[in-house]
């Protein structure tokens, strides 16, 4: 079996694959200070409520985001699963030409979400990804990574309104029933919802009239089902798009 891991600023999603199907998958909070004893504990504890803590690994790829993490990451991977695991980055295959102006640059997990785009919908294709970060990657017609747009995320925006405005509270961030709020809360969702969804829209149209020829767009990340109604341009919510672009990635590594 193959663990996978997708290690981001706030989230960080494991998946376990047997062969080519997901057995089973997790999201937890990323702690930036976690030590490899932690990480291995609280990994090792999840494939244990999964029954699967016995299950043969046969090896690990991990993409990450967050630098200050990898060495803990790779001891725990030694310690606790007994496998050197494969980190995403310059000089792995990825079986995608990246004419970013600096290959290096490129986060981990935009090369993997734009593989697997490309795999499960083809070329070209945009790939939208919520996360910390709201980020927009374009592969080419020939199946090349162009490169692509970073935006704030929704949860950054929001906090940078909060911390800076004393009297606004925090609120859910879900779809108001209406656009003109009739109170504080009402008014504070409904800009923060409709904002962000108007930031989408308007990002996404001018990346799409700025290519050669039409492309599906393809969303993912924490927030991707809490805007899809009212993203009618997507072609597919893919929750699973970035474990299944390490997937992919491993095999071409092996």
């Amino acid at each position: 079996m193959l663990l996978a891991a997708d290690v981001g600023n706030t989230h960080t999603v494991l998946g376990l694959f047997e062969k080519d199907r997901l057995a089973a998958d997790w999201r937890v909070a990323t702690r930036h200070d976690m030590t490899h004893d932690e990480l291995g504990v609280l990994w090792r504890s999840l494939l244990d409520q999964a029954g699967l803590a016995d299950a043969p690994l046969e090896g690990m790829i991990i993409s990450s985001v967050v630098p200050d993490l990898d060495g803990a990451i790779a001891l725990t991977a030694k310690k606790y699963f007994d496998r050197k695991p494969l980190f995403v980055g310059p000089g792995i295959k990825t079986g995608m030409p990246i004419l970013y102006e600096n290959p290096h640059e490129v986060g981990a997990d935009r090369i993997v979400n734009a593989v697997a785009a490309k795999q499960r919908y083809g070329a070209p294709v945009v790939v939208l990804d919520f996360g910390t970060g709201t980020t927009f990657d374009v592969v080419s017609p020939k199946g090349e990574y162009l490169g692509g747009v970073i935006a704030p995320g929704l949860g950054a925006s929001a906090e940078a309104l909060f911390s800076k405005a004393a009297r606004l509270h925090r609120v859910e961030v879900r779809r108001p029933e209406r656009v003109v709020g009739r109170n504080t809360e009402q008014s504070l969702r409904a800009g923060l919802y409709y904002g962000y969804l108007a930031m989408i829209e308007g990002l996404i149209a001018r990346i799409l009239e700025s290519q050669e020829q039409p492309a599906p767009v393809v969303a993912t990340g924490g927030l991707a089902t809490v805007f899809e109604k009212d993203l009618t341009m997507l072609h597919a919510v893919d929750p699973g798009l970035t474990l299944e672009g390490l997937r992919l990635i491993w095999q071409r590594n092996r």
